[in-house]
């Protein structure tokens, strides 16, 4: 994916406020990690504009790395609706992974009719360490299914996600990713241009918080 895309869908995201880079102000992850970026890729739905142009972004990402791909299949919950606007641009069938298997009715941990050997994409809105689009490859591989990879909306490139791919024998495609948003935050003043090397240096090492020291 070209520079120009990257950059245009991290405006997007930019502008209507699905991403948040708050260096000065840490946000605290669930794990208790301080971050200085936080995704909120939902809001991507309320956003006609941008919303038109991802989900175009995700079914060309589709069509250029998995020609042959037969089904969809999102994350849950935040890659389904993307999965299911996408499928409709691409006139495919799409389903949904659960995290879990429903305690009720019959149980089922895959929506949608997914036969054994259909040639499966994953959408997934979010890659940091990669473990839910994983999980949801590998409760796919368990059914039968034939995962060609994932297209994803952002991606932070964190090592520990990188890993868990690899290890997964799995590829992620993202419309955009931390590099090109930095680059699109400090050409629009969102940030002060000293700031990119310690949000990389966070993404590389987010156990590491000397990238809050105002000194490094």
């Amino acid at each position: 994916m070209s520079d120009t895309r990257e950059k245009a869908i991290a405006r997007d995201l930019l502008s209507i406020g699905a991403v948040f880079l708050r260096p000065e102000q840490p946000f605290t992850w669930a794990s208790g990690i301080h971050s200085p970026i936080y995704c909120d890729n939902r809001l991507i739905l309320s956003a006609p504009a941008v919303r038109d142009r991802v989900e175009a972004g995700i079914a060309e990402l589709v069509r250029t790395y998995y020609p042959d791909c037969q089904m969809l299949m999102g994350t849950s919950t935040a890659g389904i609706a993307h999965a299911a606007l996408a499928a409709q641009i691409l006139d495919l069938p799409m389903g949904y992974v659960r995290g879990e298997n429903k305690s009720h009715g019959r149980t089922n941990r895959i929506e949608g009719r997914l036969e054994p050997g259909t040639k499966t994409v994953v959408v997934e809105d979010l890659i940091s360490t990669a473990g839910s689009a994983v999980e949801t490859v590998e409760a796919l591989r368990e059914a039968g299914a034939e995962v060609l990879g994932i297209v994803s909306i952002f991606t932070y490139g964190m090592q520990r996600g990188l890993d868990r791919l690899a290890a997964a024998k799995t590829v992620n495609h993202s419309l955009s990713n931390l590099n090109a948003l930095l680059e699109v935050a400090v050409e629009a003043r969102y940030i002060a241009p000293e700031w990119q090397d310690r949000i990389r240096r966070f993404r590389d090492n987010p156990s590491d918080e000397s990238w809050m020291k105002a000194n490094n």
